[in-house]
């Protein structure tokens, strides 16, 4: 790095306004050099809270610490569930479970819980559309990352796009591992295409490298038993239902399109 490049990146010192505490500015200065947003923020507003409270230094320290700590933990969410890429914003708390009653909600709420992820199972939603597929996908994904995991959301077909594209152009392996360091992939509309050879071939190296070693999440609106129209080839197909099954998680969202009746209520 030049001296130039230094010099960009130094913060510049704040022009002390007239009647400012000289004290709040030199403050303020080095939050920004350390790095410490919300201190630099907020640390006139603890000040006068501990004086009320008859705080110790001890004490005004901790809480500064702890409002900077929480804030930064609340950033580091936010920033992987917008790196996840999920299509739309959904939460398992805004799914209604009143108008799919084939969902247990208590079946889905404890795979907002990470330990799933972390023992590299695998998880199926399968069920027609308009049932919930996408929404649970992305809610327990969104809950995922809240939890500081990495998750990456595509469909499949996109998924097939970029591996096809990454191997004409010879950077294969550079994009399998990138997937590969996703705690969490998440395969959406897994139904809605037909693999070639090449397709099937790039897509079940995805699973091979997957394989209890990271998770993966996948959402059909086929049952098993009819994944062979995009497989055509059964051999893989066979592999990837039982990469997907062994000791694997199972939501049935069932036949009826709760977005029908949502439409058909509304009219």
């Amino acid at each position: 790095m030049t001296t130039t490049d230094r010099a960009a990146r130094t913060p510049r010192p704040r022009q002390t306004a007239p009647g400012a505490d000289p004290v709040d500015v030199a403050i303020e200065q080095a939050c920004a050099e350390l790095r410490l947003p919300t201190i630099r923020d907020r640390f006139a507003d603890i000040a006068e809270q501990a004086l009320r409270d008859r705080s110790n230094y001890k004490g005004f320290l901790l809480d500064l610490l702890r409002a900077e700590m929480a804030d930064r933990d609340e950033r580091r969410k936010q920033r992987l569930v917008r790196d996840a890429a999920f299509y739309r914003p959904k939460r398992l708390e805004d799914f209604d479970y009143d108008k799919n009653p084939d969902v247990d909600e208590i079946y889905v709420n404890n795979l907002a819980n990470p330990g799933w992820v972390r023992a590299g199972a695998p998880l199926v939603l399968i069920g027609n559309s308009g049932t919930g597929k996408s929404p649970l996908l992305i809610g327990i994904g969104t809950a995922i990352a809240e939890h500081g995991l990495r998750v990456r959301y595509t469909t499949a077909a996109n998924l097939v796009n970029e591996l096809a594209e990454a191997h004409a152009e010879k950077r294969l392996s550079r994009t399998l591992h990138r997937y590969s360091r996703y705690d969490l992939l998440a395969i959406d509309e897994f139904s809605y295409l037909n693999l070639d050879k090449i397709g099937m071939k790039l897509l079940f190296q995805i699973f091979t490298e997957r394989e209890e070693r990271k998770a993966i999440a996948v959402a059909s609106n086929a049952p098993f038993s009819e994944w062979g129209k995009t497989f055509t080839d059964e051999r893989p197909c066979s592999a990837i239902v039982d990469r997907l099954t062994f000791n694997g998680y199972l939501i049935e969202t069932g036949a009826d399109s709760y977005r029908l009746k949502s439409a058909l209520e509304q009219r």
